[in-house]
Parts: C-alpha cells; sequence; structure tokens
C-alpha cells in the first residue's frame, strides 16, 4: 500500500512523485495514484483503529511509504450529534463535523500536515502559499514547528485576525493588493523562480490529499457507515471532490458498504461561480470578481470547479449559494443550537443546509453531516452589530426593574424559526456574558 505516481486527471499521462501539479501533455491536474493491491478491509480497519490520533492513522492512504513525523497531529476533530438543530430544521438526524477544533482551528492544518511532509521529504527548506487566511495560519504553523522558513501571500485587505494568526508564527507575510485569484497568481509565478514548496501549488497534488482524511474519519465516526448526505463549502472545491474521493476509495475497497451519499455544496452569493454553472447547466465555471463576507470562499476562479459540479449532480446533490446576510444567521442558527461559533465559510454551509431542509430537499429521515472548516473567532467583525447589551447598574434593583427606557433583555423570548432575510437580534446582559 504505497504512492506509486502522478496521474494526470484529464488524459491519464504519469509522471514521478515530484514536485509537480500540472500535465505537460494536456494541462491537466495531477493526483496521486496508489498501489492497495492485497489490501484485506478488515485487517486495515484494525491497523486504522490502533493507530495515533488524528490524520496518520490513514497513512496506508496518504502518499508517503513511511508515517511522517508531526508535531501538530491535525485530525480526528469530533462529529457531534446536532439534535437541536436538526429539530429547528425539520430533520431527523444532522451531524456537525467540527474541524475548527484542529491546531490553528480550521481544515487546512490537514493539507498542509500532509504537504509540509512532502516538502522535506523533497529536501525543500522554504514553504509558501496563496491564502485567504486559513491556509496563512496553518503554513506559518506548521512551518515553525517544522523549523522550516516560510512565506505566506494573502490578499492586503484580508480580516486582521486572520493575519495577526499568521504573522505570530515568525513568517514572511506578504499582503498583495488584489483578491485571491491575484495573490496565486503571484505565487505560480514565484514558483517558477525560487526553490521554495508552494503548498498549494507545486505540491498541489499532495496538499490535497488531506482532504481524504475528513471523509474517512466521518465514517469510521459513524461507525464505520456513511451518511446519506454531505453539505460542505466550496471555494476552489478541492475540499469538496477530495471528501467524495476519500468515500469512493474506500468503497472500492471495502472498507464500507453502500453508495456515496448526495453532495451539497454550499457557496456565498458574492463569490459563486460554481453554483452559478450549477443552475445554468454549465460544465464550466465562469470567472467572478469575489465581493463577499465570506473572504476564507473568496476565489473567483476554482480549480477544482468543474469536478465539484460532475460530484453534486452525479450524487443526486446540488450546489447553492447564499447572501451574507443568510451567511450570518447560518453563523446565529449553528451557535445558538448546538454551541459551535463557526467563521463565514460555516456560515455559508449552515445557511445551505437551512434553504435545503426549508426547500424540502432533504428527506427528513436522512443522515446528514455538515463539514464547519473554520472557528468564529477568525472573523469576529461578521458578527458585529447582530445583538446588543444590556448596561445595567451593579445593583439588585436594576436587574430587577431596569431604569425607564431599558428594556428586560433577560426575559427569554419564545423559541422562533430561524430566518435567512438577516440576522436575528438577541438580548441578553452584559453580566452574563
Amino acid at each position: 500500500m504505497a504512492p506509486t505516481a502522478l496521474n494526470c486527471k484529464e488524459c491519464g499521462a504519469r509522471y514521478e512523485l515530484e514536485a509537480r501539479y500540472v500535465c505537460e501533455q494536456c494541462f491537466g491536474p495531477l493526483e496521486v495514484a496508489y498501489d492497495h493491491a492485497g489490501l484485506d478491509p478488515a485487517a486495515a480497519r484494525r491497523k486504522i483503529q490502533a493507530g495515533p490520533a488524528g490524520i496518520w492513522r490513514y497513512a496506508d492512504f496518504l502518499p508517503f511509504a513511511e508515517r511522517p513525523r508531526d508535531a501538530l497531529q491535525p485530525g480526528l476533530t469530533p462529529l457531534v450529534r446536532a439534535d437541536r438543530l436538526a429539530e429547528r430544521l425539520g430533520l431527523r438526524e444532522v451531524w456537525i463535523k467540527n474541524d475548527a477544533a484542529n491546531p490553528t482551528h480550521s481544515f487546512k492544518d490537514r493539507v498542509v500536515a500532509i504537504a509540509l511532509a512532502k516538502a522535506i521529504e523533497l529536501g525543500y527548506e522554504t514553504v509558501a502559499c496563496a491564502s485567504t487566511g486559513n491556509l496563512a495560519n496553518a503554513v506559518a504553523a506548521h512551518a515553525a514547528a517544522a523549523g522550516l522558513d516560510s512565506y505566506v501571500f494573502v490578499p492586503a485587505n484580508l480580516e486582521e485576525q486572520k493575519l495577526l494568526a499568521t504573522g505570530v508564527y515568525g513568517t514572511r507575510l506578504v499582503g498583495v493588493e488584489g483578491n485571491y485569484d491575484d495573490v496565486n497568481r503571484l505565487c505560480t509565478q514565484l514558483c517558477e523562480t525560487r526553490p521554495w514548496a508552494f503548498v498549494n501549488v507545486n505540491l498541489r497534488p499532495y496538499y490535497s490529499q488531506g482532504s481524504k482524511t475528513l471523509a474517512y474519519e466521518i465514517v469510521e465516526q459513524l461507525g464505520w457507515d456513511l451518511p446519506d448526505r454531505i453539505v460542505c463549502p466550496i471555494a476552489s472545491g478541492s475540499l469538496f471532490t477530495k471528501i467524495g474521493r476519500g468515500l469512493d476509495e474506500w468503497l472500492e475497497l471495502g472498507l464500507v458498504a453502500g453508495e456515496l451519499p448526495a453532495f451539497n455544496g454550499a457557496q456565498a452569493l458574492g463569490c459563486s461561480p460554481v453554483a452559478e454553472a450549477y443552475a445554468a447547466g454549465r460544465d464550466v465555471c465562469k470567472p467572478q470578481r469575489p465581493e463577499t463576507i465570506a473572504k476564507s470562499l473568496a476565489i473567483g476562479d476554482p480549480a477544482d470547479g468543474p469536478y465539484a459540479l460532475e460530484l453534486a449532480r452525479g450524487t443526486g446533490g446540488s450546489i447553492e449559494a447564499v447572501t451574507d446576510n443568510e451567511i450570518r444567521a447560518g453563523i446565529r442558527l449553528l451557535a445558538e443550537t448546538t454551541g459551535i461559533f463557526t467563521e463565514t465559510a460555516g456560515g455559508v454551509t449552515a445557511a445551505v443546509l437551512a434553504k435545503l431542509a426549508r426547500a424540502g430537499a432533504i428527506d427528513p429521515d436522512e443522515r446528514v453531516v455538515c463539514v464547519i472548516t473554520g472557528e468564529g473567532l477568525k472573523t469576529l467583525d461578521a458578527v458585529r452589530g447582530t445583538f446588543e447589551v444590556a448596561e445595567i447598574e451593579p445593583r439588585f434593583d436594576d436587574f430587577e426593574a431596569p431604569s425607564a427606557g431599558r428594556p428586560r433583555p433577560w426575559a427569554r423570548p419564545p423559541e422562533r424559526p430561524v430566518t435567512l432575510a438577516g440576522p436575528p437580534r438577541v438580548r441578553f446582559p452584559r453580566s452574563w456574558r
């Protein structure tokens, strides 16, 4: 059970396992091919369950001959049964895969751990990336832990919280005037002239393999069973499609039985090239200039867009888009019903889940997994102004009978169905924060 080559997804050309990301013959994307001949599914399950508490328990399905050393050990994040959320949406069984529980609080720790291990194996001393924020955090942290130099390129208008959570690791942080697609174009050019491992450019075939571990964990955490539906955000489309690929692999190898779940992709309306292509019945995505609060999803020219469309259509799913106000409402919906505070990308996913439920697109008896990719503390501005703080004097009487004109915010209102037209208003006293 080992990686054997890089295969072109379009024409099938094969290449050595080196720092290469595009086919020389047709310019198609490359992915890692494996030899799993002779794999015993029962023995593979036992080995996984006896493995480390993180992504490296799945080392036999990752692009290394031997399990690498990894100081941060991402993965094995909680799969939380969200009964109150399910009840609010009229569904029977909803699970939240909370990848905010990774070392730098997003799913990017998975892909970066794989990419940096491959960079070290290939002899690189400097790593770099183009990022909308979460990848920047992860590259800076994992490079620091591994003792590698790093350069991180981000849009100059990135959320302050993500900039602070990147620069603190000592990386060389570069703000680029432009959107993510401009940043990515610059990094692709630099990749040709610098002896650096760009995790999402020349190491992309390996980097993307980290997303498969989300699929493996979902199966294992559901008792070696498959969900009926997965709702997942789409930026480049890599996470969405690699979760599908991970499930496909285990189905082919006999580690799990059944059929692929329906895949529903979630995008912000202000950057929704894949959702727009899906609605129009096209197989290709028209590039867009992003304008949304969901900056971690703001990729206007998604590399894996066509494959995301294929997966959604082939599994009976869909790709939907929601507005910025719906994103804010999605953040609040998830927080109020599960206690999980997600960033704007998770608000997109929660809002699309609610949209699908209200439209009757989800059978009430389905088992649904909703993938939350990042922590709400990364995008605090998104919830600013969505609730009020009532101020009182530090006296018992003032709590019991507030001054004229001051409301009684602690009188619990009746529970109401979620409204995606705008952010809900919630009032509570400062002393209860």
